[in-house]
C-alpha cells in the first residue's frame, strides 16, 4: 500500500491500495509506467548526460514497445524535469516567519497514572522579534506548590532549547486538569509581548487497563491513515482478512477508537507517548510606544515678570547623569551652565572662570541623588570638601559651594528631593535669576505621590514629571497630566506663575545671543564678499 502521489496534491496523506486509480480524496494516481519513468529520471538527473539519454530511451521503448525519436525523448525529458523542480519547490521549508506561534508538548504517559512524569515543551514558529530568552511560567494543580518558572533559551542557530516540566499524579484524584501557560517575552529596547495557552491533561484511574487508556487516548500505527482532529471521534473497524497495517491518530482532544473484532492472527499494538501542538494566543500584542508631542531632554520654564521670590528661569534637565560646569557659549562641556552674579548682574568672565568646565555631577542612585566632585577647584557640602571623585548623598537644606578655593562664586541649596527629583536653588547673586529641576528621565513617581519635604520656594513650583521623552505638568490635586510644549498654555496650570512660557532650550537667552552673533559675523561677511 503506497501514499497518494498526485503530484497536484503533494500533502494528501490518503493511501492506495495496489490497482487503485484515485486515492480516497479522488486524486488520480500516476500507473506504473509513468511512476517508473519518474524514477528513471530522478537517476537520470544525477547521472551524465549521455547515460540519461540512454535510460530514458530504454525505458520508453520498453513501455510502448516502439523506439522513440530523439525530438519527443527530449520534450519528455523536460516534462519530467518541470515536475521534479514543481515537487522540490513543494518540499521547500515554510518561512518562520510564516509559521504559526505554537507550543508542541510530548513525553505524556496516561499509562503512568500515579507515578512521576517529564513534559517536553518545545517553541516552534515564534517571531524572530521576540527576546533572545522567554520566561515560561505554568500553573496546575499536578505542579508542586501549584506553580513553576521556566527558560526559553535561543540557541546559536536560531532554535529553541526546549523545557521539560516535572510533575507527579501520586495522590491525586483521576480526571481532568488544565495546565496554563503564559510565555513573556521581555527585552531592553522593545515593547514586552505574551503568549498564553491552555491544556487539559487526564489522569486516569490507578487501576484502568490498557484497553481503557488505550480508547481513552492512544493510536495505533497501521497502514490506513485515520485521523481524530479537534475533538472528534475516529472509529476503525476492521473484522478479520488478510494483515493490515493501519495508522490511528488521535490529536487536539480527539478520540480514536480501534475495533479488530476477534481475529485469528496475530496482533501488534503499540502504545506510544502522547504529543500534541498547542497554538499560543498573544494577549498582550506590541502597543506604539507614547510620543511626546515636543520630546526633549533639556528645556526651561521662562517668567516674563517675575514676582519676588521667584526666578525668571526654571531650568528642567532629565538625564542620568547631569554635570555642572562653567557656562560656554560655544561647546560647553556641561548641561548646566553656571556664571557668577555679582553687583551688577551676571558675568561670564572673572570669577566664572574659576569654575571648571566639567566642576560636579548630580546623578540618581538606588535611594536618592548623589554629588561627585569632578573639578580642579574642588566643591564645599555645608563647608567641607568631600573628596574628589567621592559621591555624597545629597539632603535637603545641604549648601553646595562652587568652588572652594573662592568664595561665593556659586552656591546652591537643596530645596526638594523627591522619589523621580531633586530640586536646586541659587542663594547668591543669582537667586532671582534661575533654579534648577533635575528630574530622573522617563520616571514616572506614580499618583497620588508619596509625600516630601520641600523648601517654601520648591513648595510653591509646579510639579513636573518626564516620560515619553518630554516633560509633562502633573496636577497634583487631580492626577492629570499635561504635556509641556512651546504652544502648551500654562497660566491654567497648577503652581505656574503668570507670564510664564515654555521654551524648547535650558537657556533660551544664549541662544538668542549666539544666534545674534552668528547672524552679525555672517552680514558682514557677505558684506565683505560683495565689497570684494
Amino acid at each position: 500500500m503506497n501514499k497518494c502521489s498526485n503530484s497536484d496534491h503533494p500533502h494528501c496523506t490518503y493511501w492506495v491500495m495496489p490497482g487503485q486509480q484515485a486515492c480516497e480524496g479522488g486524486h488520480g494516481q500516476p500507473d506504473a509506467a509513468a511512476s517508473a519513468l519518474v524514477a528513471t529520471a530522478a537517476a537520470a538527473a544525477a547521472a551524465p548526460a549521455n547515460s540519461s539519454f540512454e535510460l530514458l530511451h530504454t525505458l520508453r521503448a520498453h513501455a510502448h514497445g516502439t523506439a522513440p525519436d530523439s525530438d519527443a525523448l527530449a520534450a519528455a525529458g523536460a516534462n519530467v524535469a518541470h515536475d521534479i523542480h514543481a515537487s522540490a519547490a513543494y518540499a521547500r521549508p515554510i518561512p518562520r516567519s510564516l509559521a504559526r506561534p505554537q507550543l508542541h508538548i510530548s513525553g505524556f504517559d496516561p499509562r503512568a497514572a500515579g507515578g512521576r512524569q517529564t513534559l517536553k515543551m518545545e517553541l516552534r514558529g515564534m517571531p524572530d522579534a521576540c527576546a533572545p530568552q522567554l520566561a515560561l511560567q505554568l500553573q496546575s494543580d499536578l505542579i508542586p506548590n501549584g506553580a513553576s518558572r521556566q527558560q526559553f533559551v535561543r540557541s546559536t542557530n536560531g532554535d529553541w532549547r526546549p523545557a521539560f516540566v516535572e510533575f507527579s499524579s501520586r495522590g491525586q484524584e483521576h480526571g481532568q486538569y488544565q495546565i496554563a501557560i503564559e510565555l513573556l517575552s521581555e527585552h531592553a529596547g522593545a515593547a514586552a509581548r505574551k503568549w498564553v495557552c491552555t491544556f487539559v491533561i487526564l489522569v486516569p484511574r490507578p487501576d484502568a487497563t490498557l484497553s481503557d487508556i488505550h480508547r481513552i487516548f492512544l493510536s495505533t500505527h497501521k497502514n490506513v491513515r485515520v485521523m481524530a482532529d479537534d475533538a472528534s471521534i475516529a472509529r476503525v473497524t476492521a473484522q478479520g482478512g488478510e494483515s493490515m497495517d493501519i495508522a490511528v491518530t488521535a490529536r487536539n482532544a480527539g478520540i480514536a477508537h480501534l475495533d479488530l473484532g476477534t481475529p485469528s492472527g496475530k496482533i501488534d499494538l503499540g502504545f506510544p507517548t502522547i504529543a500534541w501542538d498547542e497554538d499560543l494566543i498573544e494577549i498582550d500584542m506590541p502597543a506604539a510606544a507614547a510620543v511626546h508631542p515636543h520630546p526633549s531632554t533639556a528645556a526651561c520654564l521662562v517668567n516674563a515678570v517675575p514676582d519676588a521670590g521667584t526666578q525668571r528661569q526654571i531650568r528642567l534637565f532629565a538625564l542620568d547623569e547631569c554635570v555642572f560646569g562653567r557656562f560656554e557659549l560655544v561647546d560647553p562641556e556641561a548641561d548646566v551652565l553656571l556664571k557668577h552674579y555679582g553687583e551688577h548682574g551676571s558675568d561670564s568672565d572673572g570669577l566664572t572662570r574659576r569654575l571648571s568646565g566639567r566642576h560636579a555631577v548630580i546623578r540618581r542612585n538606588g535611594h536618592g541623588f548623589d554629588i561627585e566632585d569632578v573639578s580642579r577647584y574642588g566643591i564645599l557640602l555645608d563647608g567641607v570638601w568631600p573628596g574628589k571623585h567621592k559621591p555624597t548623598a545629597l539632603r535637603l537644606g545641604m549648601r553646595i559651594e562652587l568652588s572652594a578655593s573662592i568664595k561665593g562664586i556659586v552656591v546652591l541649596s537643596v530645596t526638594a528631593i523627591m522619589k523621580h527629583a531633586v530640586i536646586l536653588h541659587r542663594i547668591d547673586g543669582g537667586a532671582q535669576a534661575e533654579c534648577y529641576y533635575l528630574l530622573a528621565p522617563e520616571t514616572h513617581p506614580g499618583y497620588p505621590m508619596p509625600p516630601f519635604a520641600a523648601a517654601p520656594n520648591a513648595a510653591a513650583l509646579p510639579l513636573l514629571i518626564h516620560h515619553d521623552g518630554g516633560f509633562w505638568h502633573l496636577d497634583q490635586l487631580s492626577g492629570k497630566e499635561t504635556a509641556l510644549t512651546p504652544a502648551t498654555p500654562l497660566e491654567k496650570l497648577s503652581r505656574v506663575a503668570r507670564h510664564n512660557r515654555f521654551a524648547s532650550e535650558p537657556y533660551p537667552e544664549s541662544w538668542i545671543i549666539h544666534t545674534g552673533a552668528q547672524d552679525a559675523h555672517n552680514t558682514v561677511a557677505a558684506q565683505d564678499l560683495h565689497t570684494a
